[in-house]
């Protein structure tokens, strides 16, 4: 399925659960895009099954869970080695994040958190340990998000 087959009850449905997966329901979503709550579940398991919905996952305070320290990671690592790299980073205990970009140079993003100062300084060294060129680093005070340009959802219920 591309993004050309997403119709308007799909980009609707993906557009709700973007803004609130756990407490939007199928029948809530289907009155939000006018279509049967049976349709809205058919459509949400298609969606999982063609991969285009991946997970639902909560949006944590660390902080608050106790982590104080939330950091990230800026490493360059051989183009051809991307994928491997990124899979040793989640194998490390305190990483939570990674993002694999498409240039060759600062091509490897790790997001963790810790508890203190050597957390983070143990995660750096391991890092490297697998062959990560840790570049930069910043430690992230909050962060926002936003749900992408709604798919091009407009509402269908509105007359």
């Amino acid at each position: 399925m591309t993004r050309s087959e997403l119709d308007d009850v799909d980009r609707g449905i993906l557009h709700v659960l973007q803004e609130d997966a756990r407490n939007n329901s199928a029948g809530n979503i289907a009155d939000e895009v006018g279509v049967a709550a049976n349709t809205v579940r058919n459509r949400i398991e298609r969606l999982e099954d063609e991969g285009i919905l991946r997970g639902y996952h909560p949006d944590i305070d660390y902080e608050k869970a106790g982590f104080q320290l939330h950091v990230n990671f800026v490493s360059t690592v051989p183009a051809s080695d991307t994928a491997e790299m990124a899979e040793k980073a989640l194998d490390i205990h305190g990483v939570i994040r990674v993002v694999q970009r498409l240039s060759g140079h600062r091509n490897l993003a790790i997001e963790a958190v810790g508890k203190e100062r050597d957390d983070i300084a143990t995660i750096a060294s391991r890092l490297e340990e697998i062959g990560c060129n840790i570049e930069d680093e910043w430690f992230i005070k909050e962060e926002q998000m936003h749900p992408f340009n709604h798919f091009g959802f407009t509402e269908m219920t509105e007359s």
